[in-house]
């Protein structure tokens, strides 16, 4: 198997979480890897250097943008294998254009979103969190018989916006649960939504019809402000809404309208901005939850995502192709 001419581009404290030893050791079996430090800015010496010869670019967060100046100095690019998920901060259409080869870990960072996703879900059917502060506050039992009706996870309705890759597997973990699952994709045809185990609705429909609503859209131009004050004044009383994806695709000022009035409850785990303002009210209310963007791959999980990334490396050198190829096309599918 030939060894490609390889290069490390993010920012060093990325590399050194998510590549550990074992890890950089199987790459360099499989490439010849330049020497460290990983490149974070492409326009010094060393970088120029390094980029003459360079096949395959292994990137990561804190990767500059390929643009066209950066291409021009790595004649030799064939190939950008991605160790995170989305690809948009720094692919460009420069890349495209020249027809270099484009993978990710978005697979692989979709699982630990998924959990979280499925984890949320499940805690909220239970009011865990409000239920856990009670008791904590009362220092005793509550009537257990008297727990409201709609308290519970059989048979809730769960509605995902968009089958991205996340959304998908979702869908997928919540299979094995007695819920009923909704699904809006304009992409997605009703029988093909039957096929994942979902039923197409209408977005409406699927504000209106759910006791979750989780959001799994990427963020472009077409889905800023999707999640609108419409959409929300919708949703059942004491409905959930789950956003894993981008915190501008949700208006949230609605939300925060919404939850101060105690119609819903919400579970963030993006937000616009990261981090909101101190002041912002979302922060006040005990029915919103909100972590920090945490949901995506952490801790022990990034070792998953090196492994896909080295294991597509060796695919590529092999000439077997990659198995998770990012077409130009299919950056919308990635959230």
């Amino acid at each position: 198997m030939r060894r490609p001419r390889t290069a490390l581009a993010m920012a060093p404290a990325a590399a050194a979480a998510v590549l550990d030893e074992p890890a950089l050791a199987t790459l360099r079996r499989v490439c010849e890897l330049a020497p460290g430090p990983a490149l974070d800015d492409l326009t010094t010496p060393r970088a120029l250097n390094v980029l003459r010869d360079t096949e395959v670019l292994v990137t990561g967060w804190g990767c500059p943008p390929l643009d066209a100046a950066v291409l021009a100095a790595a004649p030799q690019l064939r190939a950008v294998v991605h160790t995170g998920g989305s690809v948009r901060s720094h692919v460009t259409d420069e890349c495209w254009a020249r027809g270099i080869e484009v993978t990710s870990a978005a697979a692989a960072n979709a699982l630990p979103v998924a959990e979280y996703t499925v984890a949320m879900i499940l805690l909220t059917g239970k009011k865990v969190l409000e239920r856990a502060r009670e008791y904590r506050s009362s220092r005793r039992a509550g009537d257990w018989l008297a727990v409201p009706p709609r308290v519970g996870n059989f048979d809730r309705t769960v509605g995902i916006l968009s089958a991205s890759m996340i959304g998908r597997r979702v869908i997928e973990l919540l299979r094995q649960h007695s819920f009923r699952i909704l699904l809006h994709d304009p992409f997605v045809t009703t029988s093909e939504a039957a096929d994942l185990g979902a039923e197409a609705v209408g977005l409406h429909d699927l504000f209106a019809r759910s006791d979750v609503v989780s959001v799994h859209t990427p963020l472009l131009p077409s889905t800023r402000g999707l999640v609108s004050r419409d959409l929300i004044a919708s949703m059942r009383l004491d409905a959930v809404l789950i956003n894993t994806a981008r915190g501008a695709i949700l208006d949230q000022d609605a939300l925060a309208e919404a939850t101060a009035a105690g119609r819903i409850r919400a579970v963030l785990d993006v937000t616009d901005p990261e981090v909101l303002p101190a002041e912002h009210p979302l922060w006040e209310h005990d029915n919103v939850l909100i972590t920090p963007h945490l949901a995506g791959s952490e801790g022990t999980e990034w070792r998953r995502l090196a492994y896909t990334a080295v294991a597509e490396v060796a695919r590529w050198a092999a000439g077997q192709g990659f198995a998770y190829p990012v077409p130009r096309e299919g950056l919308g599918r990635i959230a």
